[in-house]
């Protein structure tokens, strides 16, 4: 059977269509794709036109899958191991890791020129990994094995909506024991800092959401309230000008504001000064929660082993890749907290 993948081939122009798939080069494996989470980055790429992508682009990168073919020089994974795919990787040699920041780095490694159009041009992976298909190349590096216990239906979110959502709290602003939380938008990613918050033992983990429902479903992985009140911390998930704005107002003295959600092009706030500086706040930016997989997927799949972390629940719509336009839709209604797509 022939490849397929879901490809924006232009502005506007998606499609599920054939693709060819090469061999691993040097440090590069080649992965059949058992899940993929249909994250709102996806749609992201097809309302920005790629979002600085070169066309045509793959779509896709919260995968989890088998390693079918190992390239030259890779050690630690062997055929029929069962990975998740890692997009937010480091090079090693950039400015970041060579100062010992790797989840900071510029440069992750991508395996170029390995997908294509059927017989025609090649497809650049989305954020490097190109997961809406039945198969993929990516870096070794970015393939972190994973225990066979866990689902890949469930594996699949550690590569992007829990990994982002759990290590903005962990991670990005390193939440302490006992602080005061607040999580603006519960959808995949806003329910995994809540999550977060949890595992890191916050005393007060306030959901808020437009959506009562959400609000609601947001207690089940343990928020306390949902109702806004006054924190320590609050994860903007939504990244607009309005919840921004909400956030700066929520935030007790020295309290911090993690912006983790993508907000569109042109999409501005206003911000009082004055009150910033009375409030000695801070804000911070979450890149996909600053992890880093080979450190960071291993824990969180201990996690979700243990019953810590709930990832069987954030799982609410299954389809093939063919489902793929379905899952957006979904997504932006609100109906599912995750679609996951099982080529």
């Amino acid at each position: 059977m022939a490849d397929q993948g879901v490809v924006l081939a232009a502005p506007g122009e998606v499609a599920l269509e054939a693709i060819d798939v090469d061999e691993p080069g040097p440090g590069e494996v080649r992965v059949r794709i058992d899940a993929t989470g249909v994250c709102h980055s996806d749609l992201h790429a097809i309302q920005e036109d790629g979002w600085g992508h070169a066309l045509p682009l793959l779509l896709g990168h919260e995968g989890a899958g088998t390693v079918e073919r190992v390239g030259e020089g890779v050690d630690g994974l062997a055929e029929g191991d069962r990975v998740v795919l890692g997009w937010h990787t480091a090079c090693g040699a950039c400015a970041a890791c060579v100062r010992g920041l790797p989840r900071q780095c510029k440069r992750p490694p991508s395996a170029a020129g390995k997908l294509h159009r059927a017989g025609g041009s090649a497809l650049t992976p989305f954020l490097r990994t190109g997961t809406f298909a039945t198969r993929t190349v990516v870096p070794a590096v970015a393939a972190v094995r994973i225990p066979d216990e866990l689902p890949s239906e469930q594996a699949c979110l550690l590569g992007c909506a829990v990994a982002t959502g759990v290590m903005s709290v962990l991670e990005t602003a390193r939440v302490w024991e006992g602080a005061r939380v607040a999580v603006i938008g519960c959808g995949a990613v806003g329910l995994s800092a809540v999550q977060g918050a949890r595992i890191a033992g916050a005393s007060e983990i306030r959901a808020i959401d437009l959506d009562e429902g959400k609000r609601e479903q947001a207690t089940r992985f343990g928020a306390t309230h949902v109702e806004p009140g006054p924190v320590d911390f609050v994860f903007d998930v939504v990244s607009r000008a309005s919840t921004f704005e909400q956030a700066l107002g929520m935030i007790a003295s020295g309290g911090t504001v993690v912006v983790v959600g993508l907000a569109p092009a042109g999409e501005t706030a206003t911000v009082d000064l004055p009150a910033l500086f009375r409030r000695r706040a801070r804000v911070l930016v979450s890149h996909g929660g600053d992890h880093l997989p080979h450190e960071d997927f291993p824990r969180l799949a201990e996690w979700a082993l243990d019953g810590r972390l709930d990832l069987a629940s954030m799982v609410t719509r299954s389809g093939g890749l063919a489902d793929w336009s379905d899952a957006f839709d979904a997504m932006q209604d609100g109906s599912v907290i995750r679609t996951v797509l099982t080529p």
